[in-house]
């Protein structure tokens, strides 16, 4: 029994090992695949489906983060319906969270001409969170945030085990929390900086910077 699998991507013959995902099989022969939620030293959430893609046969967009190729599978990494759900995905995202310190998802608004006033009337995270400092090393800014869990992940079983942040509410109050909301300090914290250091958009960031960034607004 072979222990690779061979599928197509783009038009072009891949063989990889059993059990590889979508993202991973286009990276190695160079096929770039936006995400936002992934990162390569976490477990993938498959929240944000920025990394969607179209494999025939399948009725609907597949994840390609969590997805593991099969024998013959074809996919389309770029296909119109493709490049529709992504476009909808970023907007839907700026036009309710403050992105100005995510440098690469303001990459992909361009990308893919998404247009946040579209949905403009939605209820923005920014009116929704004030800034927490309640620790001397970072702040948590949840109006910057894009709730792609990496901050969790990274706190708890990927990396840290310290489990201080966890999911708070539900629907459009969701956010990154502590466990009964007390403050960083009176959490299992220890002030590692794994969470600042995953964080895609700038929702935490050390308190410095961000000071810095008042004087100058």
């Amino acid at each position: 029994m072979s222990d690779t699998v061979t599928l197509t991507i783009n038009n072009q013959t891949v063989v990889v090992p059993k059990g590889t995902t979508i993202l991973n099989a286009a990276t190695r022969v160079g096929i770039d695949i936006p995400t936002i939620c992934y990162h390569p030293a976490l477990t993938p959430p498959a929240v944000c489906r920025l990394c969607t893609v179209e494999v025939e046969k399948q009725r609907v967009l597949q994840p390609a983060c969590v997805v593991q190729v099969a024998e013959g599978m074809v996919v389309h990494t770029n296909s119109e319906r493709v490049q529709t759900g992504r476009k909808v995905i970023l907007e839907l995202l700026a036009s309710t969270v403050d992105l100005h310190d995510a440098p690469e998802i303001q990459a992909y608004l361009q990308t893919y001409e998404a247009d946040p006033a579209r949905f403009a009337g939605g209820v923005s995270r920014q009116a929704q969170f004030d800034v927490f400092e309640d620790n001397p090393f970072y702040i948590r800014d949840y109006s910057q945030c894009v709730m792609c869990w990496r901050c969790i992940q990274v706190c708890a079983d990927d990396v840290q085990h310290t489990y201080a942040l966890t999911w708070g509410q539900r629907g459009i109050n969701s956010h990154v929390a502590t466990f009964f909301n007390e403050d960083m300090p009176d959490t299992t914290c220890v002030f590692c900086g794994n969470c600042v250091g995953v964080c895609p958009t700038g929702a935490l960031k050390g308190v410095i910077e961000w000071k810095m960034e008042q004087q100058l607004d």
